[in-house]
């Protein structure tokens, strides 16, 4: 009796319509999209610059809007290749039409540039738009080629940069911009190594992507003692050091028999590693900034249970 009711007002029919858009946006993967804010706005307050709650919980709203518009997008310009490899996904699977992932993509990319704007100011307006252009070249043009790992490792440096972006012109200091740099790097590496999943992997594809988390993780506690202290320098060590031991425990595996198997899980796994790293580097800030970033690893663990990340 009690479904019959539910069924009639189309409470049924909304959680199927909310699952599959929650399947095509990577429901777990916009978890780690805020984490590059916080740190961003974390080494922006070190460089001394305001940051207030508003503002910044506005930055990571857009950045998880960009995000969700990314993996939409990037289902709608796969659909042949899904249609073979992953046909159970919801654009092939005719859950979701084609034409409406990308309107709703679209509109995502607007609504997360206006938020970066109205909440953020000009600057971070401007990130937000060179953030949302990179998705969309990346997403219709530039992917799977070397220009299109390139431009995703970018994306999650402009990412970081969006809320390095509070600092104003000073966001544009050397030792600031290292992080986000190394981030780019560790990002372009695992999105190369994501390729073996479907097309057959090498063990030289894993080995960058270590190579990339190992360069990642060394930026963390040059940039936290030279804006920070030599005490947060080392509490950066110590929180990069979990971070390169979490990839590793699934880029070893992967590295020594780079089977669709292993590399898939290797990926999801550096994915909830750019929580941790940015966790690190946010300590420059204060513990509360660490544990923000930190946390933010839970919801996308737990959604990864449910939802895929790749």
């Amino acid at each position: 009796m009690a479904a019959g009711v539910g069924d009639a007002f189309g409470f049924e029919r909304i959680r199927r319509v909310a699952t599959d858009y929650a399947e095509l946006v990577r429901l777990p993967n916009l978890f780690t999209a805020p984490p590059d804010v916080l740190a961003g706005a974390a080494l922006a307050v070190a460089l001394g610059a305001p940051a207030s709650l508003p503002t910044v919980a506005g930055l990571c709203v857009a950045s998880a809007c960009v995000y969700a518009a990314g993996t939409t997008l990037n289902d709608a310009a796969d659909v042949a290749e899904d249609e073979r490899e992953r046909p159970e996904r919801p654009i092939p699977s005719g859950r979701i039409g084609r034409g409406s992932a990308l309107a709703f993509g679209g509109a995502l990319l607007v609504v997360g540039v206006g938020v970066a704007a109205a909440t953020g100011g000009v600057l971070p307006g401007l990130v937000a738009a060179a953030l949302a252009l990179t998705v969309a070249l990346y997403d219709g043009l530039l992917k799977g080629g070397p220009a299109g790992f390139l431009a995703m490792g970018a994306a999650r440096g402009l990412n970081v940069l969006l809320g390095l972006s509070l600092a104003g012109a000073a966001a544009f200091d050397a030792v600031g911009l290292l992080f986000p740099i190394g981030v780019a790097v560790y990002v372009a590496a695992f999105t190369r190594m994501a390729e073996s999943e479907t097309g057959g992997g090498e063990g030289s594809e894993v080995a960058v992507a270590a190579g990339g988390a190992t360069l990642a993780a060394m930026t963390v506690p040059v940039v936290v003692t030279v804006l920070g202290t030599p005490t947060l320098g080392l509490a950066a060590t110590v929180l990069a050091a979990c971070f390169l031991a979490w990839d590793w425990h699934a880029l070893g595996p992967a590295m020594a028999d780079p089977v669709p198997s292993k590399v898939g899980p290797a990926v999801g796994t550096c994915v909830l590693g750019i929580v941790l790293l940015d966790g690190a580097v946010a300590v420059v800030a204060g513990p509360w900034f660490a544990v923000a970033a930190a946390a933010f690893a839970v919801p996308t663990h737990v959604l990864s249970e449910r939802f895929d990340m790749s």
